[in-house]
């Protein structure tokens, strides 16, 4: 049987360790990203670990590395993980190249990306798809799986073709008829990646945090209550439902740990990838994550001050601003606005 081209398009940290991940169980895979990672990758190859102890080693003749869009040309599926401000642009890009059979999924944070793919590319087959685990960039092209979850993904038969992959690879894809709930799911707990970023702690000396966990408890609030007007019903992503979350991310710095402990379950040097986008001075994606809540807001014709400004705080780290709040100060700065 001949082997199906994959091409991951914006190969990050989720993109190198998914791609590489596919790559190393035989798969054939193109990488497109920025020359820089190219430069490194080619000298050090990749090398990809888990929480569980996965340790796998790939050198450059075992993927293709690209800086340009032509190197989807021959792709089968395109798996998208761009940053969610340069879709646009990637289904512009892909619009010149991409074959007529192709199938793309968008593996990106917020709510629209797929829906900006398919007005870029139509006739083709675009999916939702969700990363639910956290990647760690170490450098030296060594990608570090840290935190537990899967790949989730809008259920379609073309899907049929890559799951032997997919499966292979040991990143099962797991479908879903309906793909928005489990996409907010994973965004009421992508709230917390603006509170990581501010806190510049890594993520488990966060959370262990009350003060912090207090923090994400009035985001993730805010944004159920705008969701339960909306009529919308998040998806049970964790143990317990995303309205019980808020209590369990309430208790006591003593309780919590043994109440939470898979939602500890992480690498202890695992930071979100907002924080490695202000480390970077790169602008960030919150206006995909808390961003999201304020537009459903606006659209319901309420308010959301807790995430507004948490956008506005992290807005103004990009620009310099401050990146080592404490959890009590920056609780106080919160509650200020309700």
């Amino acid at each position: 049987m001949t082997k199906k081209n994959i091409c991951i398009f914006g190969a990050g940290s989720v993109g190198c360790y998914v791609g590489g991940r596919l790559a190393a169980a035989g798969s054939s895979v193109t990488l497109i990203g920025r020359r820089r990672i190219g430069g490194e990758l080619s000298r050090q190859g990749l090398h990809l670990t888990d929480l569980k102890g996965l340790d796998v080693r790939l050198d450059s003749q075992g993927f293709r590395f690209a800086t340009e869009a032509q190197a989807a040309a021959s792709a089968d599926l395109v798996l998208v993980t761009v940053k969610s401000a340069g879709t646009a642009k990637a289904g512009e890009d892909l619009a010149k190249v991409l074959k007529p059979g192709a199938v793309v999924i968008s593996f990106q944070n917020g709510l629209g990306n797929a829906d900006l793919l398919r007005a870029a590319l139509p006739g083709r087959i675009i999916l939702t798809g969700m990363v639910q685990f956290n990647v760690v960039n170490h450098g030296q092209g060594h990608f570090h799986q840290g935190s537990e979850g899967g790949l989730e993904i809008e259920q379609h038969p073309a899907l049929g073709a890559f799951m032997p992959d997919f499966a292979k690879a040991g990143l099962p894809l797991t479908q879903h008829a309906d793909m928005l709930p489990v996409q907010w799911a994973k965004l009421l707990l992508n709230l917390n990646n603006s509170i990581n970023a501010l806190s510049n702690l890594p993520l488990k000396t966060q959370l262990s945090q009350r003060p912090f966990r207090k923090c994400l408890v009035l985001a993730q609030r805010e944004a159920l209550r705008l969701l339960d007007a909306a009529g919308i019903k998040p998806a049970k992503l964790t143990p317990l439902p995303a309205h019980w979350i808020p209590w369990l991310l309430a208790a006591p710095d003593w309780l919590f740990p043994v109440i939470a402990n898979k939602m500890l379950a992480m690498d202890p040097l695992a930071r979100s990838s907002m924080w490695e986008d202000l480390a970077a001075g790169r602008v960030t994606e919150v206006d995909w994550l808390n961003g999201e809540i304020v537009r459903l807001a606006q659209r319901l014709e309420k308010t959301a001050p807790v995430n507004a400004r948490l956008v506005a705080l992290i807005r103004a780290a990009e620009a310099g601003g401050k990146r080592d709040w404490s959890g009590k100060d920056l609780l106080k700065e919160l509650e200020q606005g309700l």
